[in-house]
């Protein structure tokens, strides 16, 4: 009877070490804004990035700024337009867009605060850019379906016209705390610097240690990435974090394994566990360059969705985890925070955004940074 029972235990200790539920512990976490949500609209590349350099500010000077998301989107649509259209109607034309492309908006139009510039028209108290994607879109395929006739120059006002309607006239100046400004001068005010800012990635059919142009649909302004060994692309994830540096991320959330839901994002070892690893802690599979780069060629990495790293995590059995701010809203994940692997990082990431001085020196080295 005691033999039976003894084995009873050990079989429930043994079932119970297999069956661990998540339980996190802060290992770095740095301080940005709180979680918002980009509502019914496909700019997540630009509540990502504003909330990267929200977080800058707090780093660079201390202070608490809630920056402009449409503002950011107001701008850059003229330049999505400007593509389509020379391109003639041979490139997309969506709500999508990177990282980089909030760089560029601060860089050629400034910054400027919520406050001043929501993207809220009438009595709109969220975001749905259904209908102005829509509007948009169906003009500029009526621009360029026309051959043989000219394009008259007034198709670029029409665009700001539509955009003037769905998110408001643009800002060119205003007052924020008792102080005026342009929208160059904010960004001047708040010590970014935008050359500081560069992309690094992880591909094997480019050479490392240089720049290239990643082809994916949303990168419509041709942005150039640095191109690094995957092993070496993680540490400086992780040096830019453990340095008190956050990170834009774009990445695929269209796997089953990542969960707006449950709030983590990881890839099992095993297929049979997609579902369990989604509550318990399961093996997680070695991610080889060589299998990162053949999921992403063969289309099942894509670019879907951008976010924010802001810190890190570990598990009760001391594995890492990046803590990823989403910007569904809080009652997402955890509090509108993913608890991402880092074997869902190898393979899933596409690429980061980070200022200079987060990487490596021997990687700022290498890059001639």
């Amino acid at each position: 009877m005691k033999k039976n029972i003894l084995s009873i235990a050990l079989l429930a200790i043994s079932f119970g070490s297999f069956a661990q539920t998540y339980e996190f512990q802060t290992v770095k976490d740095i301080e940005a804004n709180p979680v918002i949500s980009q509502d019914n609209t496909g700019t997540c590349w630009s509540f990502s990035t504003t909330s990267f350099l929200e977080a800058e500010i707090i780093r660079l000077t201390g202070k608490k700024i809630d920056l402009s998301e449409m503002y950011n989107v107001r701008n850059t649509y003229p330049k999505k337009a400007w593509n389509y259209v020379m391109r003639q109607g041979k490139a997309q034309f969506g709500e999508g867009a990177l990282a980089h492309d909030v760089i560029n908006s601060a860089e050629d139009f400034g910054l400027v605060p919520n406050s001043v510039y929501s993207g809220l028209t009438g009595n709109n108290n969220a975001h749905n850019h259904a209908e102005l994607t829509a509007v948009l879109e169906s003009m500029l395929k009526t621009y360029v379906a026309n051959p043989g006739k000219k394009l008259s120059p007034q198709w670029k006002e029409a665009v700001n016209a539509v955009l003037d309607v769905y998110l408001g006239k643009n800002v060119t100046d205003f007052t924020y705390e008792g102080k005026k400004y342009t929208p160059k001068s904010f960004l001047e005010m708040t010590k970014l610097k935008t050359a500081d800012y560069v992309t690094i990635s992880s591909f094997t059919n480019e050479p490392f240690y240089k720049t290239f142009l990643l082809d994916i649909p949303d990168n419509f302004s041709n942005g150039t990435f640095y191109n690094l060994p995957l092993d070496e692309y993680v540490q400086n994830i992780d040096n830019a974090l453990d340095n008190g540096y956050t990170i834009a991320l774009d990445c695929d959330v269209s796997e089953g394994t990542f969960s707006g839901k449950n709030g983590v994002a990881v890839i099992p070892e095993n297929d049979a566990d997609a579902k369990l690893i989604l509550t318990e802690i399961k093996p997680e599979k070695v991610i080889s360059p060589e299998y990162r780069q053949a999921e992403f060629e063969n289309l099942t990495t894509t670019d879907d969705h951008l976010m924010h790293i802001v810190g890190k995590v570990k598990d009760q059995t001391g594995k890492t985890y990046y803590k990823v701010k989403n910007s569904w809203g809080t009652k997402s994940g955890k509090e509108g925070f993913v608890y991402m692997s880092v074997s869902y990082m190898k393979l899933k990431s596409i690429s980061v955004l980070l200022h200079k001085d987060g990487l490596t020196k021997n990687t700022k080295s290498k890059l001639g940074l």
